[in-house]
């Protein structure tokens, strides 16, 4: 069972082939919001807005895109969520972030600085 909740839209490519997959990724790049895209609040839920669409967040993904401000490595998202999920399987929360982060790249709501 995934630890993540509330993914984004399939993109609008004209179809789905593995070339185009994002690769996950590397543990000390340092994510961050991409231009256009904040978090926001609608109806007393946050939100990632995002150009022509906006995400639900609760749970982990909001502590994922919380912590995407450019400052935190990948490596340090996944170890602060894993002692906040400890009654998960490690391995299985690192994945579980590092497929959203690759997710949301893909969405082109995240960019990443190494």
């Amino acid at each position: 069972m995934s630890i993540l909740v509330g993914h984004p839209r399939a993109p609008s490519s004209p179809q789905g082939n593995l070339e185009e997959l994002t690769m996950p990724p590397e543990l000390h790049s340092r994510p961050r919001l991409a231009p256009g895209c904040r978090l926001g609040e609608n109806s007393q839920q946050r939100v990632l807005l995002m150009p022509e669409r906006a995400l639900r967040l609760n749970g982990p993904s909001l502590e994922i895109v919380e912590r995407c401000d450019g400052q935190h490595t990948v490596e340090q998202i996944v170890r602060e969520l894993q002692k906040i999920y400890s009654q998960a399987a490690p391995q299985k929360v690192e994945q579980d972030i590092l497929g959203y982060l690759a997710l949301l790249e893909e969405r082109r709501a995240l960019d990443f600085e190494l």
